[in-house]
């Protein structure tokens, strides 16, 4: 999405209006795709394994991550961030921006045009802008300070999900058959058995589908605050819910459940908590 939003010049100052911390967002965003598309599908993309278990970074993720945080540097030197390739980085305005720059990185280094850069900037109260950006197809989703809209490659719209659904006719996605352990993976399942329909994959882009009103659910577990701030910004700012599997805060990651209704973020809440 390079090229639709005018690059801002430095922002003095700690709290600046909402207009100027969108253009920080997706001048940030822009800085991902410019490295991340440049890698994609190519010979060059050298992969690493974060863990025993296949965890895989890419010299995109790194180099992705490392364009953020040099353009914050810039545009807004005062603020923290937390990314998932660099970790935390201190900050003295009291905003953080927490960045992904591949949500979906074996999807990413599969050829699959489904991954995502995440962009949220949050407050103590937590996320308050998200920023769900699909550099391959071309979509940008953004919630938060008085937005709710994307645009693409055939148009532009605003944001919002759909409701009047219930559990028996949802549409639900998660992006691992083998969701977090073997109780999460029973608490799933007993919500997988009443929906309408369940596809698995998509990382972030499941959630920038609930947000534009085409799946109503997606329940994850095992998610670290960066997989989350941005999806939790833009589907709220849709009208939507997400919450722990507690019903409490999310954006500290963990079990999430993003729902487009608060009644069915309850009939899922019920069936997570019957075992």
């Amino acid at each position: 999405m390079t090229g639709e939003a005018p690059r801002p010049t430095a922002i003095p100052g700690d709290r600046p209006d909402a207009e100027s911390l969108w253009a920080v967002a997706e001048a940030l965003a822009d800085a991902a795709a410019e490295v991340t598309l440049a890698f994609f599908r190519t010979s060059a993309l050298g992969t690493e394994s974060k863990a025993l278990l296949f965890d895989p970074v890419t010299v995109a993720d790194r180099g992705a991550e490392a364009a953020i945080v040099e353009t914050l540097r810039t545009l807004r030197p005062g603020d923290a961030v937390l990314g998932e390739e660099h970790g935390a980085r201190a900050g003295t305005s009291g905003l953080t921006w927490v960045i992904d720059p591949i949500d979906g990185t074996r999807g990413f280094i599969s050829g699959t045009p489904t991954w995502g850069t995440l962009v949220a900037l949050t407050d103590k109260t937590g996320p308050i802008l998200g920023l769900i950006d699909q550099p391959y197809i071309g979509e940008r989703f953004m919630g938060g300070l008085g937005r709710a809209d994307w645009r693409g490659p055939r148009g532009a719209g605003a944001l919002g999900v759909r409701h009047g659904r219930t559990l028996r006719e949802a549409l639900l996605f998660t992006t691992f058959p083998e969701i977090g352990d073997a109780e999460d993976a029973a608490a799933f399942g007993r919500v997988a058995a009443e929906a309408r329909l369940v596809r698995y994959g998509m990382d972030c882009y499941a959630y920038a589908l609930l947000a534009l009103g085409q799946v109503d659910l997606v329940i994850e577990a095992g998610l670290q605050p960066y997989d989350i701030a941005a999806p939790i910004a833009v589907i709220e700012a849709a009208g939507g819910v997400v919450t722990n599997w507690e019903g409490g805060p999310a954006h500290g990651g963990g079990r999430v459940v993003a729902a487009a209704s608060a009644a069915l973020h309850a009939e899922a809440l019920a069936r997570l908590g019957a075992g």
